[in-house]
């Protein structure tokens, strides 16, 4: 059984697991050769600095290697694993591996290209340098920013220590994901509960996508008879497009799922089985929800080196040309992926249609002329609706559906399931991590190549 804690040591055990979970960055991914890596020296300096070695980070570098030259990028990112995160949904669910999900990060480093490995503590734009927490100082003539964003477990009361209680877990952190599967293989009877926070998120479907998937497993196995699904939500709509909430909310009634909307997590009691939610629209009106299988998406935010320098907007984040992706006050600087404050969904499929575009910024910048392509905030969510089926949203800045295939994408589909679980991955390890895939649409892409 789990220590039961008093609050007099929360502090200590939150703490520890916080400790634990570490620093959820983006995505991370693989392929083996060659490349130097090294803890910074004392001075260092890179025609092409980029700071994060998840999605953005990694492709990025394959494309500057070529544009360039290896011996003049370096990338600085501290974790020696890459993981695939899109596919944590699956993994949450019993339907694939976490070690399915991981690559070192020295396989997936375009080789000859310089790794440090630190942790970013200081980026100073006005004298073209970043300083590592190791006191290093690199200097730079040019900077892509691909930090990612922040996980906040601490930030609901009861965690990230209430993860040490069965019944919890997180398909957003390497360490909480199995503890999914582990809460759905142990189900027995009562309220399956599923949270959405009241901050942005990385891929604002999952959420909902494992509550679609422990429905079906239940009903697979005989328990949903004896279960509430309940996802509470605090938006107030099911999901951002109208197409595709539509389908959704159609699902949801068939299904017989309970949604409340502009319902806020704010505390769990692990040792009691409750998990507290806010009334959004009514300040001040808690209600518990007694649970036996809690799933926890956490607030999210702004990377906190970002935050702390000159390049964020006053939110926190990297302070972007929308059509661009270049800095709008530091000419030099550029950033991709989840800690921009690009106004479209966060998710893998957005970064990779930002690579091109920004790879072209690049190019133009470089040749000191204007940038002549334009991102139109492509972005995509595969929506998992069981073990066989997805829902392909795909959509722009405006919100409005820029669809890839010739056929009602709204519509569940096993060729989406397939394409979301067996093909993106193999995808992302072979081609958008070495600068080869990637743009406008990348589903589009996949389509117009099996077309030919």
């Amino acid at each position: 059984m789990p220590k039961l804690y008093s609050p007099s040591n929360r502090t200590n055990l939150q703490m520890a697991a916080l400790h634990r979970l570490g620093q959820c960055h983006f995505t991370r991914i693989a392929i083996s050769h060659f490349h130097t890596s090294s803890r910074a020296s004392a001075k260092q300096h890179y025609k092409m600095l980029v700071l994060g070695g998840g999605t953005g980070g990694i492709s990025m570098s394959a494309r500057m290697k070529r544009m360039m030259g290896a011996e003049n990028v370096a990338v600085v990112e501290p974790s020696e694993m890459h993981y695939y995160q899109p596919i944590w949904t699956l993994v949450g669910a019993g339907a694939k591996t976490l070690t399915s999900s991981s690559r070192s990060t020295a396989s997936v480093m375009p080789s000859g290209v310089k790794w440090v490995k630190s942790k970013v503590q200081e980026i100073n734009p006005d004298t073209n340098t970043i300083r590592t927490d190791d006191g290093s100082e690199i200097s730079y003539e040019y900077l892509i920013v691909a930090l990612g964003l922040q996980l906040h477990f601490e930030k609901i009361k009861g965690l990230p220590e209430g993860f040490e209680y069965p019944k919890i877990g997180s398909n957003y952190s390497v360490q909480t994901v199995e503890k999914t599967w582990k809460a759905l293989q142990d189900f027995k009877e009562g309220n399956a509960v599923f949270t959405f926070p009241n901050t942005p998120v990385k891929c604002a479907g999952a959420p909902q996508k494992i509550m679609y998937l422990t429905d079906a497993f239940l009903r697979k196995t005989g328990k949903r008879d004896k279960a509430n699904v309940i996802y509470n939500t605090s938006l107030p709509v099911l999901f951002g497009i109208k197409k595709y909430a539509d389908s959704l909310w159609d699902i949801v009634k068939q299904r017989d799922l309970q949604v409340n909307l502009r319902q806020n997590l704010i505390e769990v009691r692990a040792d009691k089985k409750e998990a507290v939610f806010e009334n959004l629209d009514k300040p001040g009106e808690t209600k518990v929800f007694e649970y036996e299988m809690l799933h926890v998406t956490p607030p999210m935010g702004p990377n906190l080196v970002i935050k702390g320098s000159p390049l964020a907007d006053e939110a926190g984040w990297l302070d972007v040309n929308k059509d661009h992706l270049q800095h709008k006050r530091y000419p030099n600087v550029f950033g991709i992926g989840d800690c921009t404050n690009l106004p479209t969904a966060k998710t893998g499929a957005a970064v990779a249609a930002q690579t091109a575009i920004l790879n072209r910024t690049i190019s133009k910048i470089m040749k000191n002329e204007k940038p002549d392509k334009t991102y139109d905030g492509y972005t995509s969510c595969p929506l998992v609706t069981s073990y066989n089926t997805v829902i392909l949203a795909e959509f722009d800045y405006n919100g409005q559906p820029l669809e890839t295939f010739p056929i009602n994408q709204a519509k569940e589909r096993r060729t989406m399931y397939h394409m979301k679980a067996d093909v993106m991955p193999h995808l992302y390890w072979h081609g958008l991590l070495r600068g080869l895939w990637g743009g406008p649409g990348p589903y589009r892409k996949l389509f117009h190549l099996g077309m030919k």
